[in-house]
């Protein structure tokens, strides 16, 4: 994205996030209204996600000429954190489907396999993604599991650890070799679609938040067009899309539970300075001291939402190794920050805020606030960035 620079350029921007804000209405009612029901009985939020569906909002991401809205990543974020802030699971839901989208919009819009992305825009397809598996130990960089030719087709068996919200998913995107005789490395994305696609489940999804993306482990077997299978390298699409859109999507969405977290906490303080007369009470000053760690969370996220704008307006094909610590480091800091958030609400609100039974009940939020920081362990991040300070020069 290139920096705006005057009065036109800016009405432009705000004319588009105000008509993101309208259409995402709906969804957002709709996981508000469901949000306790799909986390007590840890299902799938299929109220929220039908909304999406209604509102355009699942093809909103892919390319124009497909069907699609080429929705840019500020425009998401925008609706992943107003998901955030009603349902957690809903929005992880919205901003992992959209991380697989926007690999589609980036490499999946020429040649043969364009016409399944039009075909996913014009059916307002849900995707999931299977990037990891039993055998690497979470590691998303390397595969066990191969892509064999069969046919006029490809045979491809993979034992995933999780797959979220892959029972109902339209579309599971999945890494694996690209042949037999590849490197763990040599990977590829395949788009199995759920008709071709068999899956076994292998483990339960008892946790303690994030409960409605509904993500036990599965033994995947598809069997596919070969043209379902991205012609480009894994890693590229990774680096260029994938870890890059689920930091800067997933923060959005923290943030949206860092918004709600404040909402109640505001609530109760306004409640003690009524009670008191208008004087300042201990809960307003606690209130100012959360509110700046709040606002530096939201500058974090609005920083690196315009760093990835400004990499995909270059036409770059491959990010720095500035960028990608830049990257890690903003879910780090957000997996963080939204514990901050929400544990600081909770002792402004006090005892409401730990009733399950009050309309201040902070219970939800702080079990789903301690989700970021391992579901993708921040200790793998840490020892990526690790390897890439190695490599790094500032300014670069």
């Amino acid at each position: 994205m290139t920096f705006v620079q005057d009065r036109q350029e800016y009405s432009v921007i705000d004319a588009s996030l105000e008509r993101v804000e309208l259409e995402h209405g709906a969804a957002v009612a709709a996981a508000a209204e469901h949000a306790a029901d799909v986390d007590a009985k840890a299902r799938f939020p299929q109220e929220a996600v039908d909304a999406m569906r209604a509102a355009g909002l699942l093809s909103a991401s892919l390319p124009r000429a497909l069907g699609g809205r080429d929705a840019s990543i500020t425009e998401l974020a925008v609706v992943a954190r107003a998901l955030g802030a009603a349902c957690s699971s809903a929005a992880m839901v919205f901003a992992m489907h959209h991380t697989q989208a926007l690999s589609l919009r980036f490499h999946a819009d020429a040649g043969p396999i364009a016409d399944l992305t039009r075909h996913i825009a014009e059916t307002e397809a849900l995707l999931a993604s299977s990037t990891t598996e039993i055998t690497t130990g979470g590691d998303t960089g390397s595969s066990t599991c191969a892509v064999v030719p069969d046919g006029d087709g490809v045979v491809l068996e993979k034992n995933a650890p999780v797959i979220s919200y892959g029972a109902y998913a339209d579309y599971i995107c999945t890494t694996a070799r690209r042949s037999p005789d590849s490197l763990p490395t040599d990977q590829v994305l395949v788009v199995c679609p759920a008709d071709d696609t068999q899956l076994t489940q292998t483990s339960q999804w008892d946790t303690l938040g994030f409960r409605g993306t509904c993500s036990p482990g599965f033994q995947l077997a598809a069997r596919t067009a070969s043209t379902n299978v991205v012609p480009v390298a894994y890693s590229s699409i990774s680096a260029h899309t994938m870890l890059p859109a689920s930091h800067t999507l997933w923060a959005s969405v923290w943030l949206g539970m860092a918004d709600a977290a404040i909402d109640k906490a505001r609530g109760q303080v306004r409640s003690a300075a009524r009670r008191s007369g208008g004087a300042t009470t201990p809960q307003a000053a606690k209130f100012a001291d959360l509110l700046v760690i709040h606002q530096r969370f939201e500058s974090a996220v609005a920083t690196e939402i315009a760093r990835y704008e400004e990499f995909l307006a270059s036409g770059e094909d491959e990010p720095t190794i500035g960028f990608a610590i830049a990257m890690n480091n903003l879910k780090l800091d957000t997996s963080i920050a939204v514990v901050d958030v929400v544990a600081g609400a909770l002792a402004i609100c006090g005892i409401n805020g730990y009733r399950e039974d009050h309309a201040a009940s902070l219970g939800r939020l702080l079990r789903d606030a301690y989700g970021p920081q391992v579901m993708v362990s921040n200790d793998r991040i840490r020892a990526n960035n690790a390897q890439l300070v190695l490599a790094y020069r500032p300014g670069r």
